[in-house]
C-alpha cells in the first residue's frame, strides 16, 4: 500500500534522514522505533507531505506523492506527538471544524461525529470543554479527529504519552479494533517497547536517520539468538566493577538502567566467573545474576546502545 523508496532529508549541513527504505501492506499495523533524534518525526513529516524529501520517493498504491500530495492526503489520518485540538471549543465544536476540513457537512458530519464519539469513549462528554479533559481524554479526541474521514491509513507518533494507564489500554484496544474491523494500515511510532509488542506485525528499528534493522517481532528477537542477555544486580552501583566489565573482551555490551547492569555475551562464553571475579576484586556485593529471554528491548539496546526513552 505504501513504499518509501530512498528517502533523505537535510537541513542545511544536517542529514535528518539517510536513505530510508520500507514498506507496509494493506491491513498492517507496523512500529517505527527510535530513540530521540533519530529522524522518526523527520519521515513521519515527509510520509504525511507536510515536508518535501531532499531525495527519495514516497508512493501509495505505486504512485508517487511527492508531486501530488493530495492523493495521500484524502486517505491519511494523523494522530501527532503533541496535542492538535481548540481548548475552548468542545469535544464535538472540535469534531465539527475539523469534519469541516476533511469537507464533511449536513447529515454526512453528524453521522460521522457521533460514530467516531462512541469509538473513542466520549459521547457522554460530547458537550464539555476540551480544557476541562484529562490528558486521556484529549488524546482520545486527537484520535477521534483522525477518524473523521475514514482514512484508509492512521499514522500515529507517539499516541500515548503522559497518560494514565487505563486511557493508554483504551487507546491501544482502540487501535486493535480498528485494524481488526475497517482493515486500516496503522504506523505507529512509541517509546514504550510493551506497546509495539502487543500491536505490531512488524518493526523497524531507527536510528541516526537510518533504518538499522526491521522484521517480524521474531525475526528481530533473533538478531540476539546467537547471544546471552544477562542481568546483573548489585548491593549498589561500583564504577569501577562496571568499567571493569566493560574492558572485558568477551563481553560485547555493557549497559546500565534502571539500578541494573546488562550485559551481552556470545552464547558458547561462560563469563559467571568472570563476573564473579571482577566483583571481588572491585569489593561489589552481587545481589543477582540472571539470563534473561532476549526482548526487543535488548536487541534495541543492541543495536543503539540507548534505551529506547533515551
Amino acid at each position: 500500500m505504501l513504499e518509501v523508496v530512498e528517502l533523505t532529508k537535510r537541513f542545511k549541513q544536517f542529514h535528518a534522514v539517510k536513505g530510508v527504505n520500507m514498506f507496509l501492506e494493506k491491513g498492517e499495523i507496523v512500529g517505527l522505533l527510535g530513540p530521540n533524534g533519530a529522524g522518526k518525526s523527520t519521515t513521519i513529516s515527509m510520509i504525511s507531505s507536510l515536508v518535501q524529501p531532499t531525495t527519495g520517493d514516497v508512493r501509495l498504491n505505486n504512485k508517487s506523492i511527492i508531486k501530488n500530495p493530495e492523493q495521500i492526503r484524502k486517505v491519511l489520518g494523523v494522530v501527532p506527538q503533541e496535542i492538535a485540538l481548540y481548548l475552548d471549543l468542545t469535544a464535538q465544536e472540535n469534531l465539527e471544524f475539523f469534519g469541516r476540513i476533511y469537507r464533511l457537512s449536513g447529515a454526512e458530519l453528524k453521522n460521522k461525529i457521533n460514530e467516531v464519539l462512541n469509538q473513542i469513549g466520549l459521547t457522554d462528554r460530547r458537550k464539555d470543554l476540551v480544557k476541562t479533559f484529562s490528558g486521556g481524554m484529549k488524546r482520545r479526541l486527537n484520535i477521534g479527529v483522525a477518524l473523521l474521514h475514514d482514512p484508509e491509513l492512521i499514522i500515529m507518533d507517539e499516541p500515548t504519552v503522559g497518560i494514565d494507564p487505563q486511557s493508554r489500554n483504551y487507546i491501544l484496544e482502540t487501535v486493535k479494533q480498528l485494524n481488526k474491523d475497517r482493515d486500516m494500515t496503522v504506523l505507529y511510532t512509541s517509546h514504550y517497547m510493551e506497546e509495539v509488542e502487543f500491536l505490531c506485525d512488524r518493526i523497524y528499528i531507527m536510528d541516526e536517520g537510518s533504518i538499522i534493522a526491521s522484521g517480524t517481532k521474531d525475526e528481530i528477537k533473533n538478531i540476539l539468538s546467537s547471544e546471552n542477555t544477562i542481568l546483573i544486580k548489585t548491593e549498589r552501583m561500583n564504577d569501577k566493577f562496571i568499567s571493569a566489565l566493560k574492558n572485558e573482551a568477551v563481553i560485547t555490551r555493557v549497559t546500565v538502567q534502571n539500578e541494573a547492569i546488562t550485559i551481552i555475551v556470545p552464547k558458547e562464553v561462560n563469563v559467571f566467573r568472570t563476573i564473579i571475579k571482577h566483583a571481588e576484586d572491585t569489593n561489589t556485593v552481587l545481589m543477582s545474576v540472571d539470563v534473561k529471554t532476549p526482548t526487543l528491548e535488548d536487541v534495541f539496546l543492541h543495536l543503539t546502545g540507548r534505551a529506547l526513552r533515551d
